[in-house]
């Protein structure tokens, strides 16, 4: 019998409620009378959003103008909110049949302007690492069905775990579980900003990752529960850039 390995996940205390709010919190969203047929300009304000805060915990600008357009964390965080803006993109049918391709494309677009063309796509971990990321392309490719919010987390602090790329890993990382959250149907436009919540508690968000990789249960459980909670405040901001849209 095959069993799921996530499952346990959600035997974790306060997990599986946390994720069935985000749940319910992004379908609001969505159903905003702004979003039902005006989602496209929802959805560029989140990619921006989402491309800034991303950036800024890599180190990026802090402001979104002129000169930021020429920094290389910021221009790659901005390429890959991009290739995931709106939800159906070329990069979200990548990531449905052959995720580590697309995992290799996130890292292209995200490290275009900080490394060689040579090392763009290609992990430099070693064997173990090759293994992780295989085991972890098998569970989206339906080794798991364990809600969307605790997949979206589970890729995320794999992949800042595993720093498979050397450059951009954590652009990469979030961009992943933005990737995991629209290709689910979980937020399939990408109106969220889960990201932004990560930025302004940066200092709790990494000391979270370095529990979650250390592999303890309390230590995962808290960044299960810190990413459910980023995503529900994400929801609630694409709620307020939907009442910002509707007041235009």
């Amino acid at each position: 019998m095959i069993t799921d390995p996530l499952a346990p996940l959600l035997e974790l205390p306060g997990v599986a409620e946390a994720s069935e709010k985000v749940r319910d919190e992004l379908a609001r969203a969505h159903r905003h009378k702004t979003n039902v047929r005006g989602w496209r300009v929802s959805a560029a304000e989140a990619s921006l959003r989402a491309a800034r805060a991303s950036s800024v915990l890599d180190g990026g600008p802090t402001a979104v103008d002129a000169r930021a357009a020429g920094d290389p964390v910021f221009a790659g965080a901005l390429r890959v909110a991009q290739a995931l803006e709106g939800g159906e993109t070329a990069l979200v049918e990548v990531w449905r049949r052959a995720p580590l391709q697309a995992l290799a494309r996130l890292h292209v677009l995200a490290a275009a302007d900080l490394v060689d063309e040579d090392h763009l796509g290609r992990p430099v971990g070693g064997a173990d690492v090759g293994r992780r990321l295989e085991m972890l392309a098998d569970l989206a490719a339906g080794g798991s069905t364990v809600p969307a919010p605790v997949f979206a987390a589970v890729v995320h602090g794999e992949l800042l775990t595993l720093a498979p790329f050397g450059s951009a890993d954590g652009v990469v990382a979030r961009g992943a579980a933005r990737l995991v959250t629209i290709a689910s149907g979980l937020d399939r436009h990408g109106l969220g900003v889960p990201e932004v919540t990560w930025m302004r508690k940066a200092g709790e968000y990494r000391r979270a990752a370095r529990d979650f990789a250390a592999g303890s249960t309390e230590g995962v459980t808290a960044w299960l529960l810190g990413c459910c909670t980023a995503m529900h405040a994400g929801a609630l901001d694409a709620l307020g850039i939907a009442e910002a849209g509707a007041k235009r």
